[in-house]
Formats: C-alpha cells, structure tokens, sequence
C-alpha cells in the first residue's frame, strides 16, 4: 500500500532543539571570520575600497569606482550598506570592522530566513507526517519545528558557505535577499503582508546587489510554482493566482529598476566542451553543496510520487527546487561559479531538510560515523599545525608553512587558544550526546555535520587566523612597499594595478593613489607585472627610476614594482 507521504514521524520525534543552544550555536558560527582578522585579497578587500570612496565621498554614490575603474559586480546595494557604516562609526572603531557589521546582519537574516522558509514549507498539507491509527503521530508545528531545525543545521554544513558567508562581499548580499525571498514564497499561503514585503524587499535586494537576471527568473520560477500548484477548493485557486500575479508584478518592478539604472550586462560564460572544465564544475558541485546535496538528492527520491503525480507541483519540494536549479543554472552559465551555486544553498538545506524523516537508522549511522572522522580528522589537523608552529614538534608541519609563509612569525594568544579549546571540548561533548541519547529526534543526523564544520571553522579563525592573515592579506606586501617610500609621499601613480592592489594600498597604506594617466604628476608609481615597461605609455628611465621590486610572500608571482621620478 502506499502511503500518502513518505514521512512517519512520532510525536517523540519531533522535540525542539533547545532555542538557547541553537543562538549559542549560531553565534559561536557568524561571529568568527568577521571578528578579528584584516581584509582578505581579493573580493574581500576589493569591496572594502568602493566602500572607503564612497565615505570618503570620492566616488559617485550611483556608479561607485576605484582608481577610476567601475566594479567587476554591477552592484550598488553591498557597496552602500559599508560606506553608511563607516561614516555612522565613531573614530575609535576601523573602517573594515564598521563595514562588516551589516554583513554580520546580513548572514543572521540569511539564517534567520532560512529556518522560518523551511518551517512554512514543512506546515504545508502535502507535507504532513503518516496520520497514526491509534494517534501519536507529530503534531503540524512541533513537526514543522523539527524540520526547520534539521534545515538551519544543513545549510551551516555546507562547506561553500564558510568563506563566502563570513567575507564584506556582494555575494553575502545576494544569499541574503535570495533567503528572504526564499522565506517569502514559502509563508505567502500563511500571511499576506510581511511575506509580501519580504517578496518585494528580497527581490529589489537581489536587484540592487548585483544579481537582476537572477532576481527575475526566481520572481518567474516562483510564480510558475504557484499556478501549477493543485488547488484544494475554488478559493484556494484565486489565492494562487493572486500570489503569482504579485510575484510577476514586483518582478516586473525589479525589470524596471534593472534598466532604469543600467544593471543588466551580459555575462553569460557557457563552459567549453572539455572534460577538465566539466571536471572542475563536478568538483564544485560535489563539495561546495555538501552534505545537503546527497540528501537533496534522497528527499526528491522519496517523495517522488508527489513532483511529477497528480498532485504536480508541491509546495514543498517545487519551491526549493526552483531556487536550486536557477542558482545551478546560473552556476554552470557565469564565470564566478562558486559565488552563483552560493545562492542554491538555503533552497537545498530545506530540501535536505526533508530526507531526515525519511531516513533509515543505518543511513544515519553512517552519516555520523563518516561525519565524525573527517571533522575530528580536520580538527586534529589543525591542532598538530598548530602546535608544530608553537613549539617545533612534529618539526613537519612547520616547515611547510615556513616554507609556504616565508617571513611569517607565530605568536601565542592566549584567548583565542581558551576559546579554540573549549570548541574542542564541547565537540567531544557534542559526539557523547549525539551516540548516547536523544536517538530519536528528527534533525539527529545534521548534528555532527553541522557542529564539525563550525568546529573546524572555529580553530581555523582562532589558532590559524595570524597565518591566514599574513597569507591572504594584502598588508605584508604594503609594509614592504612603505619602506621604499618616504613618510610623506603625496600622490602616488598607478599602472597596471588591480582592484584588489588599489584597494590594499589605499585602505593599509593610506596612499593618495592616482591612475598613471592622469594629469596629476606624482613623484612616485606603483607599477604591477612581471615587466612593466612592456605596458604601453610607460618607459622605466624616462623619468622613471626603480627603486624596488615586491612580492607577496605567500604569493610569489604577485610582484609589484616601485619607482621614483627623476628631475628632468
């Protein structure tokens, strides 16, 4: 006989993960990366100096640029959100820290969406638990509750959400508004007016953000969704098409605004039809989704019945499927891959979300055991690495990094140790409870997926976050570069220079920078490449005199070059 839905759930299932714990956890996930560390080449810093110009007011508010040069993302919201913050900040606080406090608001509410997007999906009818003979089956909101639980603990496992959650980027921007959208959508059948607004909010968001194209096909993926949906009365009908219409309408809306600010540029990159590439996009996919993919993949097979049967169209499985398939589609089609299956992401939880009734104790077993060797595996990693740098044994490990960082020397804090330390600890702790009791709760097998990667992220910001610095950061090259110029350089030309370059040297250098083509004369250049005087317009000698070549040290090939003019 088959049932109505794959799900069977008791009420025992469905306890709630203790909301305390869950905001602790949170936390001790969104606050590291964003507390302490500098500016990470390249999209990080880049973002940081359209920021500083327009607070600076050295740019226009409606077309931002660096060193004369417009962003690679056609972006205005992200850019706004970090100069705003950095002009309300008082003195005392860094201009890259004001910046990224709308960011840490930004990675809460992508949270936040996704939990409360999962947990309308999950109250859906077709979504509903096997109805018990005799009683005892999960109540609507006590299994609504365990779902969306089991949602925010797989999209905190994703591996591709650590770095490009935690970076001052417009990709956060666009998770965040996909995530609100994502939420709108699922709770528009519940409540009109804040689903509504989100709606609009998410939509325009994705607009101003940098993602127009995006923006539309989800506003016309979602509506689609909606009106194939089976109704279950006349009423229910005109509801339907009521919220298509008011999707297809603020789409419209974001057409509008798209093309009145001149936001749509086509990037379209198709990937060339070799293996190698083929091969890289399968890697991407392969880590960056995990571990929600494979359990994506396993809630599609289970409630297969309801895609493509006559009830076509579920709520709760077309919905997040339509965000992961735009943002794939768009992954496979642009040249920033990761940055596009980011968006994916919140949809994919949910759906992986919905395997976890459906799981069989076995299933799960091996999700805990694979789960507990490779994060403990990780953790240790880092603890040896670390304790290598420390004291010298194993003597291995510190000479690649030696070897990797050259000039780079460690420090002992003492905070970051406590706090990497108790990690540690409650990892232990957490791998005790989750073998030991509580069996039978519903988001039991996301635990240790969840927590591990947390764990690792955690040591890696605390115990790792000098080196990561020292590697990633643009600074170790700037403060080789201020030895070569004086106290007071006044201006300083550019030639060749990156965004990222730009950026660093005017954010860690506090260098007026002026493109080399200006009509500005500056008495120093800062030039980039391997050999400059091939760049046309530029002749070392003439009046040009080099003063010193750099690299950055965990980058070789990034080399820079510093010249003074000469007295005609």
């Amino acid at each position: 006989m088959n049932q109505p839905t794959p799900a069977i759930v008791a009420q025992d299932a469905v306890r709630r993960l203790p909301r305390l714990v869950l905001w602790l956890f949170c936390a001790a996930y969104v606050l590291p990366g964003f507390l302490g560390r500098g500016p990470w080449k390249r999209e990080d810093i880049t973002t940081l100096g359209y920021m500083a110009e327009l607070a600076r007011g050295s740019a226009d508010w409606w077309h931002p640029t660096l060193g004369g040069l417009a962003p690679e993302v056609d972006a205005l919201l992200p850019y706004w959100l970090g100069a705003w913050a950095m002009q309300l900040a008082p003195s005392w606080v860094s201009a890259d820290w004001a910046a990224r406090l709308p960011f840490v608001l930004l990675l809460i509410i992508a949270l936040l969406a996704t939990w409360y997007g999962t947990y309308y999906l999950a109250r859906s009818p077709l979504a509903q638990p096997v109805p018990f003979a005799f009683g005892g089956e999960a109540g609507p909101t006590d299994y609504a509750r365990a779902v969306a639980d089991g949602g925010l603990l797989a999209l905190i496992a994703c591996l591709g959400l650590v770095q490009l959650a935690h970076e001052t980027t417009p990709a956060l921007t666009q998770l965040c508004f996909t995530a609100l959208l994502f939420y709108a959508t699922a709770a528009l059948p519940y409540r009109a007016f804040t689903p509504g607004l989100t709606a609009v909010v998410g939509l325009v968001g994705l607009t101003l953000s940098g993602a127009p194209s995006m923006a539309v096909a989800l506003g016309v993926g979602c509506s689609a969704v909606y009106l194939l949906e089976s109704p279950h009365n006349t009423n229910e009908s005109s509801h339907r098409k009521a919220r298509a219409a008011g999707l297809l309408g603020i789409t419209l809306l974001c057409v509008v605004l798209s093309s009145w600010l001149n936001l749509w540029h086509w990037r379209i990159n198709l990937p060339h039809a070799n293996w190698r590439e083929w091969q890289s996009l399968g890697r991407l996919f392969l880590w960056f989704t995990w571990p929600a993919w494979p359990l994506a993949l396993w809630t599609l097979w289970c409630w297969r019945h309801l895609l493509l049967g006559e009830r076509f169209a579920s709520r709760h499985l077309w919905l997040p499927l339509c965000f992961a398939l735009v943002a794939s589609a768009a992954t496979v089609t642009t040249p920033s891959a990761d940055r596009s299956l980011l968006l994916g992401l919140p949809a994919l939880a949910a759906l992986a979300a919905f395997a976890l009734p459906t799981l069989e104790r076995s299933v799960g077993a091996l999700i805990d055991w694979f789960t507990l060797i490779f994060f403990s595996g990780c953790a240790l990693i880092i603890w040896v690495v670390w304790i290598s740098m420390q004291t010298g044994f194993p003597a291995r490990p510190a000479m690649n990094v030696a070897k990797l960082a050259p000039g780079f020397v460690h420090s002992f804090s003492e905070i970051p140790f406590l706090i990497a330390l108790g990690a540690s600890l409650i990892w232990a702790w957490l791998v005790f409870w989750r073998v030991g009791r509580n069996r039978s709760a519903l988001w039991k097998s996301v635990v240790l997926p969840a927590g591990g990667t947390a764990l690792c992220w955690l040591l890696l910001m605390t115990l790792c976050l000098p080196l990561l610095d020292f590697a990633r950061s643009y600074l170790p090259m700037v403060q080789q570069a201020a030895k070569l110029l004086p106290e007071q350089p006044g201006c300083v030309s550019t030639l060749g220079l990156s965004r990222s370059q730009i950026a660093a040297f005017q954010l860690h250098g506090q260098l007026k920078l002026m493109p080399a083509n200006s009509v500005t004369k500056c008495a120093w250049l800062i030039a980039n490449g391997e050999n400059p005087s091939v760049t046309a317009g530029f002749v070392p000698g003439k009046p040009w005199l080099l003063r010193g070549s750099i690299h950055h040290p965990a980058t070789p090939d990034e080399k820079v070059y510093v010249y003074e003019r000469q007295a005609q």
